[in-house]
């Protein structure tokens, strides 16, 4: 780093060494000594505000005024009258001569914070002062002239902008003769800790309390939020911790209930122990792994079914309830052969009818019915059993060979897991 970027962070209280932010202070400290017209880019409460002082204070104008206007803060009815001046007389309450801002800072800087709200008369009237140097007062036809350097920011879209219609295009290029770009808080995870010490100790000092100090969770935790209101949001937490805790050791669990971490379903969030990315995130794994739940929970259905005709037994069974077996353990026509659990009994309404009934057994288990419905009755496709075998083998080794883990993943019995390994030879 150099002496000169070294002695400008000093000057100014920015701490920090994130490539970006050196790059955005050293474009700073080059462009200052010349006239042209520059636009900062960034996010709200990154900081953009530095940018211009740095620029005024290393360039020729440095003893001239130095003005800052809020475009967003002011009323588009008087913002013309604002930033150019208006004439007694020129509108409702203008009981007097008022110079505007392009003339009060003439020799100086004028530094135009959120550019991207000016309304789209004022963007003509600055339009030509960049050009010419010329303006005229509200109420008045007579020109002026000023010479005043430009430095603008925005934390808004500018091409959105232009497209839409909000903003001059020619305005934007004749601003953005040099852009300069702050990084957001989020990017620059090394420097928040250094943030947050600064803010500790200027607050401490301020409020005469003890430095607040981070357990190295904290600082951690910390880091990896996404501050969205940047720096900004940085120093008010801090200011607010200052005040209001008591314990000068800010744990995790205490950061967190200032600033929650948030998680937006369903992105996943990866922590230190954590993989990369999920063994199941692809839609079509998704698609299968459901329709396996939904297959075992057929199968766990069959399994109650069993279970109450055996409890039961068949004379007692309704007609309503025999239609409804009849539905569901039929098997389909595979060479004219019937699992060897099912017999078939007349039904006395309809003797042309063949209805199947289940003889029940001590031996019969929930094997034997799961057995029926996937390898006799359902045979898949060679695709389906490809992936099947794939997700199997996925979460075994997700899971390092823990099969009850492996089976909790795929949504399956440890019971159907052991028999799809040794259907698909995975014992090794």
């Amino acid at each position: 780093m150099s002496s000169e970027l070294q002695n400008i962070k000093n000057r100014f209280g920015i701490i920090g060494n994130f490539p970006a932010l050196n790059r955005a202070l050293e474009k700073s400290i080059q462009v200052a000594p010349t006239d042209i017209s520059v636009l900062v880019i960034g996010e709200s409460g990154v900081g953009k505000e530095f940018i211009p002082k740095i620029i005024h204070s290393e360039s020729k104008r440095k003893h001239q005024p130095y003005i800052v206007v809020n475009c967003g803060a002011i009323p588009e009815g008087t913002i013309d009258s604002e930033l150019f001046g208006h004439e007694k007389g020129a509108f409702t309450g203008a009981t007097a001569t008022r110079k505007g801002y392009f003339e009060v800072a003439d020799g100086g800087t004028i530094f135009l914070d959120e550019v991207g709200e000016l309304p789209l008369q004022t963007q003509v009237r600055l339009l030509r002062v960049l050009e010419s140097g010329e303006f005229m007062k509200v109420g008045s036809s007579q020109v002026q002239k000023t010479n005043v350097r430009i430095v603008a920011a925005t934390n808004v879209n500018m091409m959105k902008a232009i497209h839409d219609g909000r903003f001059r295009e020619d305005l934007f290029y004749r601003l953005n003769t040099v852009q300069i770009d702050m990084p957001a808080l989020r990017e620059r995870k090394g420097d928040i800790h250094l943030l947050f010490r600064k803010f500790a100790i200027d607050f401490a000092e301020k409020y005469r309390m003890p430095e607040l100090e981070l357990e190295p969770s904290a600082v951690h935790y910390i880091e990896n939020y996404a501050f969205p209101g940047n720096v900004r949001q940085l120093r008010n937490l801090v200011e607010q911790m200052t005040v209001v805790e008591r314990n000068r050791h800010v744990t995790v669990e205490k950061l967190a209930e200032y600033i929650p971490m948030e998680t937006h379903l369903p992105m996943v969030v990866n922590t230190p122990n954590s993989q990369k990315q999920s063994d199941f995130g692809s839609e079509r794994e998704i698609m299968y792994k459901i329709l396996f739940d939904m297959r075992n929970d057929i199968n766990d259905l069959k399994s109650l079914t069993s279970e109450l005709i055996k409890n039961r037994g068949n004379s007692d069974l309704s007609n309503q309830e025999k239609n409804l077996i009849n539905r569901i353990y039929t098997p389909e026509p595979q060479q004219n052969t019937a699992p060897s659990s099912l017999l078939y009994f007349e039904d006395n309404s309809n003797p042309t009818v063949q209805t199947p009934t289940i003889i029940s057994s001590p031996e019969d288990s929930y094997e034997d019915f799961e057995d029926i419905e996937i390898e006799e009755n359902r045979p898949e496709s060679l695709s389906l059993q490809n992936n099947e075998k794939d997700l199997i083998i996925k979460a075994l080794e997700k899971h390092k060979g823990r099969r009850n883990k492996a089976a909790d993943e795929l949504g399956i019995s440890q019971r159907t897991l052991y028999r799809k390994i040794k259907q698909y030879n995975l014992e090794e």
